[in-house]
Parts: structure tokens; sequence; C-alpha cells
């Protein structure tokens, strides 16, 4: 008689399926719990993987990872992440799929979403990771857009949930750019309760419309969000001081003309003075030394930009196993 098999990776927990099949594109599209949803289940997952316990939730499951834009943390962490939930990622750029020769969006939407369970994309315009999740009857996931980084939000606030315990009282200065990290990180504050001032240059801050749905979200959860040009301002009460870089992809031709823009805008010991003296510093990585932040301050005992970046794991790992199951 032949025993029982027993599954060595059988999990330990499990995910709830309501959010099955979902979409992420921004981080407005989810509601608050939804998204709290996603920093308990990685919590969870985080204290599983830290213990070595196996949490195969995404069984023999498979997310093709598409690439136009360099990564590390994105790749690295998403790739990894399907391995500890029992699946494969597949990573593939552009330039190694039919789209690099004229595909139509929808072709390979239609043609992906029966090869594989989940589609995650880190490309340049949000319309075409938009137009993917039109087409696809899989999840899609938006690992960064030149508009959003909702990925990177979701880490952010399971790294601010892990050193304050909560969300409410929380105060965050995001100093530099109005750019794609500020949208997301702004509009999941927003939607947390999570108090948000960013300080921008003028001709650079964050995009209205994103502003309008994050101030609504502010309004409905009776929290702070302010806009401001001063940066001694804007940490003067925070609790978390946030930069990112002032130069994105794509945009090395305004470099200097950024560096100019940005000066005194540098998250350094001189800015940092005009914050409490127990305020914490993040940075969604990579850096530029000297121009955004110091290497001092980065590696300094107040940053947190390494919780940030191995919490891209944890948080990712809690979606994909929301969506993809």
């Amino acid at each position: 008689m032949i025993g029982a098999v027993q599954v060595p990776f059988a999990p330990v927990i499990e995910a709830p399926t309501h959010l099955k099949g979902r979409h992420f594109l921004r981080v407005a599209d989810w509601s608050t719990h939804e998204l709290v949803t996603i920093i308990e289940l990685a919590l969870d997952l985080k204290r599983l993987q830290r213990a070595r316990t196996p949490h195969a939730l995404l069984p023999n499951r498979t997310l093709a990872m598409i690439f136009d834009k360099p990564s590390t943390r994105t790749r690295v962490s998403f790739a990894a992440g399907m391995v500890q939930l029992g699946g494969v990622g597949l990573p593939i750029t552009t330039s190694e799929m039919q789209l690099g020769r004229g595909e139509p969006l929808r072709d390979t939407a239609l043609v992906l979403s029966r090869l594989v369970d989940g589609l995650v994309i880190r490309t340049f315009r949000q319309s075409d990771v938009e137009e993917l999740a039109a087409h696809s009857t899989i999840p899609v996931i938006n690992g960064l857009t030149d508009d959003f980084h909702p990925c990177q939000a979701i880490a952010d606030a399971l790294t601010i949930t892990e050193h304050f315990g909560a969300f409410r009282g929380v105060r965050l200065a995001y100093v530099g750019d109005g750019n794609n990290v500020c949208h997301s990180l702004m509009t999941i504050c927003a939607r947390l309760g999570v108090g948000f001032v960013a300080a921008t240059p003028p001709g650079y801050e964050p995009r209205g419309d994103v502003v309008d749905v994050a101030r609504a979200a502010a309004k409905e959860h009776r929290t702070a969000l302010e806009l401001v040009s001063n940066p001694r301002e804007a940490v003067r009460d925070a609790n978390v001081v946030y930069t990112d870089v002032w130069t994105s992809m794509g945009q090395d031709e305004e470099a200097e003309q950024r560096r100019r823009a940005f000066a005194g805008y540098r998250v350094d010991d001189e800015l940092l003075a005009n914050a409490p003296d127990d305020a914490l510093v993040m940075h969604d990585l990579p850096a530029h030394y000297d121009e955004e932040i110091t290497e001092a301050v980065l590696h300094g005992p107040r940053s947190l930009a390494w919780d940030q970046a191995e919490n891209r794991l944890h948080a990712q790992k809690a979606l994909l196993a929301l969506v993809m199951r």
C-alpha cells in the first residue's frame, strides 16, 4: 500500500483569495483595506522567510517579467520572490520579445495570458502598462513607469509600519523631484493616514491630477498633505525624510539643469539639522552620492534604505500571493 504523499513545501499560512486576478497598476486603484492586506501578509511572509520556513503559496505558477529599463531591486526581488513562493519568474527584455519587432501590446497580452500566470513590466509609458492590462486575463503588475512606482510604495509602507508600529501619527517629508516615486508615495501615505509634505523646486512639483487624487484620500482619512518649496520647512516636524534621484532614467540630457535646480535639496547633515533628532531617512535607491543625498547619511544610523530594499521582496511576494492564487 502506498502511503499518502507529503508535500515538502506546503504553505503554512493562507492568503486571502478576494484579490485574485487583480491588476496592480497604481496605488490609487486599491482601497486602504486592500493595501493594508498586502502589508499584513508581507509581515507574515517576512517572518517566515527569516525563519527559513517554507511558504509555497504559488506552486507551479509562472511570472513573466518584462524589463524595458535597467533593474536591480525590481528584477531580483520578483525573481527571488517567485522561487520562495514555489513558482518561477521569467525575466525578459523587450529586445528579446516580438514587442521589439513591432508586435502590438494587445497581441502580446493575449499570448502571455495563455502561457503564464502573471505579468510584471518595468517600462516608460504608463499607457503601455494599462493597455497590457486591458487585454490580459492574468494579473498585470506595474514594476515602474515614468508616472508611478507602486511596488516601491508598498515596500515603503511596510518599512514605515515596521519602524513606527502604525501609520497614523507618522509625518513623512519628501525632498526632491515630484516624480513617479513621489506620486506613488504621496498616494499611499494619504490612503494609510500618514502625514505627507513634498518640498520640490518650482517647475518640478508632482503632477496636478495625482495631487488631486491624493488630496481627496488625505481628506477622507483626516491627514495632512502639503506641497512646499522650502526643504527646511518640510523636514521641521518630520519623522521620516525621504528622497530620490534628481535625474531619472530617460532624463540624462537634463542632468546638469536638474543639478542647478535642485541645489539646496540635498539630504545631508545640514538639512537634517532642521528635522527632529530622531527623524529617519529613506531612499528607494540607487543613490547618486552628493546629489540628492550624501554617502554618510545613506550609510549612517538614521538610514532605512537597506530595510526598504529588502522589503521590496516581502511586499511584492505578498502582492503576488494575493493576485496570482
